[in-house]
């Protein structure tokens, strides 16, 4: 396969702007350092890796600004405007040549070997994804760039029925494949199950 691009979307750490649901369990400034750390160590193991090039994808546009410490050495664009799915369309459409996967920053478990597997099944599918436990998904990759008109057309963000609906919306001859299925933490709940594995 041509050049590969890991794409990270990202939302620029401030108080009240990430983890809505996380900090209504576990408060706002809990949620917030967990965000920054996450995050911080998603783009420590995964940026210099050179078996891609890594993009981190910002929300809100004017912040692509102002995050040198945090993403050192990895470009920052912006995600622009529209819904998840519009703004995840983007990078399929605009990157140079080679396979997409794309990821959220926010999911702990997320390794080297995770973003390999998913490439890998890329060779032989047009679409990868990557389950989370609570019905959405944590990676999505394509071997072709753009993805086809329509992708995400419909899908409930933000609910058990995302993974679903993406499939759904996919052409209907496309070779989808799965890779492994994660944690994203995005409540108390899930929170505290983190904490529990997490060595202090």
């Amino acid at each position: 396969m041509r050049g590969r691009h890991l794409v990270i979307f990202a939302k620029a750490p401030r108080l009240g702007g990430v983890k809505r649901r996380l900090a209504a369990g576990i408060g706002g400034l809990a949620a917030l350092r967990f965000y920054r750390e996450m995050t911080s160590r998603l783009l420590r193991r995964l940026g210099r890796d050179r078996r891609w090039r890594c993009w981190l994808f910002v929300t809100p546009d004017r912040a692509t600004t102002g995050l040198s410490r945090w993403a050192a050495g990895v470009p920052r664009v912006r995600q622009g405007l529209g819904d998840l799915g519009q703004r995840m369309a983007r990078p399929f459409a605009s990157l140079p040549p080679g396979p997409v996967v794309i990821i959220g920053s926010d999911i702990p478990a997320i390794r080297p070997a995770h973003i390999e597997a998913a490439f890998r099944l890329l060779a032989g599918h047009d679409v990868v994804l990557g389950p989370a436990t609570d019905g959405g998904y944590w990676l999505i990759g394509a071997r072709r760039r753009p993805l086809p008109y329509g992708t995400f057309a419909g899908v409930r963000w933000s609910t058990e029925h995302a993974l679903a609906d993406t499939v759904a919306s996919l052409p209907k001859r496309s070779r989808v494949a799965f890779t492994a299925t994660l944690d994203d933490v995005d409540d108390a709940a899930a929170y505290e199950r983190w904490k529990a594995l997490t060595p202090p």
